[in-house]
């Protein structure tokens, strides 16, 4: 018994862009091809407040103070 192996039927291009402004144009102009079927813009998810601590730490986001009172002198301005 042989096997054949059969081309897929169905593709998926992934495409990255920088310009969040760009993406309504380019799904209309990709919904215009043939055979495009379906269009999806994966929509970002929220971070936890611990993965936006986790971020904050890698960007530098971070504050030292010596004591609570300068802490709460900062916060008084």
């Amino acid at each position: 018994m042989a096997f054949v192996a059969t081309a897929p039927t169905e593709g998926q291009l992934i495409v990255n862009v920088e310009d969040i402004s760009m993406l309504k144009s380019l799904k209309k102009a990709i919904s215009m091809m043939r055979g495009v079927t379906k269009i999806t813009i994966p929509r970002s998810r929220q971070l936890s407040s611990y993965e936006r601590s986790l971020r904050d730490l890698d960007k530098g986001r971070v504050y030292k103070y010596d004591s609570l009172d300068d802490l709460i002198k900062e916060i008084e301005g």
